[in-house]
Order: C-alpha cells, then sequence, then structure tokens
C-alpha cells in the first residue's frame, strides 16, 4: 500500500532539504530554490544544526571512550561542526570581522568582505572564538562527558537557531545576490519566535536531565547566546545596510561560542 503525501508534507521536505543542502555537507539534494524553499528551510534550521551538534557530541565521547583526555574531546567537538560546514560559518566571521573593522562605508566594507583573503581581524577574531569554543568545552568535559555532550548538541541547535531569527522579514538583505539575499526576509515573525520558543524549551528539558537547576541554566544559556547574535546582527543590518550569507556565519559562530561560555558560568 502506497504512502499518501499530503500538499504540508512536501514544503517541509523541501525546507529540511535546503536547511541540511546549504547548512551542512551531509548529503541532501536541494531541489527547490526560492523564497518558499528558504522560508521553510530556515524555519528548519536548528534540525540541521541538532543534528551537527549531535555529531560534534558523539566525536568528543568517543574520544573520551577510548582513553583520551578532555581537551582532546573539546578539540574534537569544535571541529566537527567546521568540517560538516565547510568551514563556511567561520570563513563568514572572518569576512565578517573584515568588513566591520575596515572603518570604510558599506559598499566599500562589502567588497572587503568578498575578497578571497582573510585580513588581520579576521585572523584574530577566528583564533580567539576558536580558542573560546575549545576552552568552554575542555571545561565541561571536565565536569563529565555527559554535561560536554549536551553542551555540543545545545551549541549547535543555537547557532541555527540564531539564523532562523536572522532571516526574519524585518530583516533586510544587503546584496541583491548570494545566499543571503535568499533567505533574507523570509521567516514571519510570529513563526521565527515559535522556533525559538521551541528551542528554548528543549534546551531546557535536555539540562534538566541532570536537574531542575542545569534546566534553567541550559535556557538561560540558549538566551545569551541568542542576544549576542541579535546584538552582532543588528550591529550588521546598521553597518552593511543588511545581511550577507557572511553575516549569517558570523550570527551562527557568535552564539555557538555565547552558548558554550554561558554554559560554563555558574
Amino acid at each position: 500500500m502506497r504512502a499518501v503525501t499530503t500538499s504540508d508534507e512536501i514544503p517541509r521536505l523541501h525546507g529540511l532539504r535546503f536547511a541540511f543542502g546549504t547548512l551542512t555537507v551531509l548529503p541532501a539534494r536541494v531541489t527547490h530554490w526560492d523564497r518558499d524553499a528558504a522560508r521553510s528551510g530556515m524555519l528548519c534550521a536548528p534540525v540541521a544544526g541538532l543534528v551537527v551538534g549531535l555529531c560534534a557530541a558523539a566525536a568528543g565521547g568517543l574520544l573520551l571512550l577510548l582513553g583520551s583526555g578532555p581537551l582532546l574531546a573539546a578539540v574534537a567537538s569544535a571541529a566537527v561542526p567546521a568540517l560538516l560546514t565547510r568551514g563556511l560559518h567561520l570563513d563568514g566571521l572572518a569576512d565578517t570581522a573584515d568588513g566591520l573593522g575596515s572603518g570604510k562605508p558599506a559598499e566599500d566594507a562589502l567588497r572587503v568582505m568578498k575578497q578571497s583573503d582573510i585580513g588581520p581581524f579576521g585572523v584574530i577574531t577566528l583564533l580567539f572564538v576558536l580558542l573560546a569554543q575549545v576552552a568552554a568545552l575542555y571545561e565541561l568535559y571536565t565536569d563529565g562527558w555527559v554535561r560536554g555532550a549536551v553542551a555540543a548538541a545545545l551549541a549547535g541547535t543555537v547557532a541555527r537557531l540564531a539564523l532562523t531569527l536572522a532571516s526574519r522579514t524585518a530583516v533586510p538583505a544587503a546584496r541583491p545576490e548570494g545566499l543571503g539575499a535568499v533567505v533574507a526576509g523570509t521567516v514571519p515573525e510570529r513563526a521565527a519566535l515559535g522556533a525559538a520558543v521551541l528551542v528554548l524549551g528543549a534546551c531546557a528539558g535536555a539540562g534538566a536531565l541532570s536537574g531542575p537547576y542545569d534546566a534553567v541554566r541550559h535556557a538561560l544559556a540558549a538566551l545569551l547566546a541568542l542576544g549576542a547574535a541579535e546584538m552582532l546582527l543588528r550591529r550588521c543590518v546598521r553597518r552593511f545596510g543588511g545581511v550577507t550569507g557572511d553575516v549569517f556565519g558570523a550570527v551562527a559562530e557568535t552564539a555557538a561560542t555565547a552558548a558554550l561560555l554561558a554554559l560554563t558560568l555558574g
């Protein structure tokens, strides 16, 4: 007996393909490249982030199981998301840092961001962000593999939720071309808020595995991460006139790093 595919399931499937096909290297053939697919895809972005985060957690947990120390596990958990995104988010972070640090008008700053090389601002930003991620994961894995694994999964999910929020209708594109232009302004405000509530609830549920205090702590860490990402997003919109694919990458890395740092506090 053949299963019946409903009209609601088709856009959802296109959205999942769009999310995994554009945000990860995992095999997902993007069959629709339009605003509707982009809207569904950015709403599904946290699902792709959860998969990336679980892969990062699995890498760290496997190394601990094989007898490595927490530092090597932390390095692996920080490296896996970079590998699963072809380093595009880190590249976007570096380019955005160069654009913001250039001190040039918006059009010139955007040209700086499109260049293939990485400037001093980008190098310094990458260095400290990766060091912060590894240092935070090291502390978390030192407290136990469960704490480190949950943190890696949470960071991956919240980072992609930040992309959902950055795609809401109030945020314009800085250029008429590129991935940023495809997804910018596609997600309705109410849908973005609904996705945020769902993910924050899931973060609290993951923290609840270790007790009610950790449920609150994980939810607050996710909120702080989204707040940091929103601050960067607003700065980029003011500076560049909107968002680009590089800005999306910077927003994701900022959210992931802030989430990990927040989880080390308290």
